[in-house]
């Protein structure tokens, strides 16, 4: 009787260890590539759709052996901590589902299997808003990747704006979301303590402000006026190459070499934070998959080993320098470390990366610090694309709703 007490104790004890733990996104293992999750949106590369609507996951495994994929989905609160919901609250049907949508690459000198998910479908449907994590695990039940999407319901308007930061020292360097909610019909009660916000930049979670309560309340309308509070260092735009055709030198593309696989130089970037800011079109750190050596890009497009360069400075002789983009998730993995090469006097790595148009930039990591500016600057001008998540809890109510969302962008940002 004591070891069956002592069993369930220790049982509920993880549980309630698991529940507290902060679900972060796992990086996918060198063989899994080229990973898409997006809704039908143009422009949007993070998945956030309305209760109802579908996102997709795309995959590759280098592999090319049909592996079987599956899929689980986890519910989570605004802080990204699992919910007290049963998978039965929030799911219709079933997740574990095996993913039986694959094919093969066709003529390409490295083969893969790419894999295709669509939510909600025929097994797997969502009955609730909020923060989800999709797991992706293998045929033995290990984790091969995640990655977080939001649902929304459309019970509040957000209107937002960009502003220039009124803190001199940062005026040329730094911008700032303002935004109000507006509850049209729906009574928000207690809105400082039931109401939480996110603001992303460019999506990029790792660099979310949360935790921000409205100022004041306008009759229906809680505003969001703060300077320092909701503002952002501005960064600079994207650098871009573009090796649809993998066989000739294009935007960014220096020169090719084929060996086993394209190889395909860029040319040689340099620091960009002591120069006068110009305007750089981007897609603001995404990534499309496109080719013309084929009619299908999931399968015809070949990958190629893409070589990065960045000049040295003294400044930057002994920094731990990353490229990063939507490509690796914005991860600053080993991967992506860029090693020193002192016979050109710069940092450099070799990517394996599918052919298409690619934003990337460069970041210094020091230990658990990382600044994603120094190289590239902050600039005032640099167009940003911003995103706010509102989420309410009415007392009683056992999860975070995600009840609306608003966005904007500094192209038109003002004083």
């Amino acid at each position: 009787m004591k070891a069956a007490l002592l069993l369930i104790t220790s049982s509920l004890l993880i549980n309630l260890q698991l529940k507290a733990q902060v679900m972060t996104e796992t990086a996918a293992p060198s063989h899994i590539k080229t990973i898409i999750f997006k809704s039908d949106i143009p422009g949007d590369q993070f998945p956030i759709i309305k209760l109802g609507e579908k996102i997709h996951l795309e995959f590759d495994d280098l592999n090319a052996n049909e592996e079987d994929y599956y899929y689980s989905i986890t519910h989570c609160d605004y802080d990204w901590k699992p919910s007290q919901l049963l998978k039965s609250q929030f799911l219709r049907g079933q997740d574990m589902q095996r993913i039986t949508s694959y094919s093969n690459s066709f003529s390409t000198l490295q083969p893969y299997s790419n894999y295709k998910l669509t939510l909600p479908n025929e097994f797997t449907g969502f009955k609730v808003s909020g923060n989800y994590i999709l797991t992706i695990h293998n045929n033995f039940e290990e984790v091969v990747f995640s990655r977080r999407f939001v649902i929304y319901t459309d019970q509040v308007t957000v209107g937002a704006e960009v502003k220039r930061t009124r803190d001199l020292q940062y005026i040329n360097h730094k911008q700032v979301v303002q935004f109000k909610i507006n509850s049209k019909d729906r009574p928000l009660l207690n809105p400082q303590r039931e109401v939480k916000v996110a603001i992303l930049q460019n999506y990029h979670w790792p660099t979310a402000i949360t935790n921000i309560k409205p100022q004041f309340t306008l009759g229906k309308e809680l505003v969001y006026k703060y300077d320092q509070e909701t503002s952002f260092y501005a960064g600079n735009e994207y650098l871009n190459f573009d090796n649809k055709d993998v066989r000739a030198a294009s935007l960014g593309v220096n020169r090719i070499e084929l060996k086993t696989l394209y190889h395909n130089y860029l040319f040689t970037n340099t620091s960009r934070a002591g120069s006068t800011y110009t305007y750089f079109p981007d897609i603001n750190g995404d990534f499309a998959i496109r080719t013309l050596q084929g009619t299908d890009p999931s399968t015809e497009s070949e990958y190629a080993y893409i070589h990065f360069s960045l000049k040295s400075t003294p400044e930057l002789i002994w920094k731990d320098i990353y490229v990063y983009g939507k490509f690796n998730n914005y991860e600053l993995s080993e991967e992506n470390r860029l090693i020193y090469n002192d016979q050109n006097q710069a940092f450099e790595k070799a990517i394996l990366l599918k052919q298409g148009f690619y934003n990337y930039k460069y970041a210094i990591k020091d230990k658990e610090t990382v600044d994603y500016n120094q190289i590239d600057g902050n600039f005032h001008n640099t167009e940003n694309h911003y995103l706010i998540l509102v989420y309410y809890r009415q007392f009683g109510e056992q999860y975070d709703s995600l009840i609306g969302v608003g966005s904007t962008s500094s192209t038109q940002i003002t004083n």
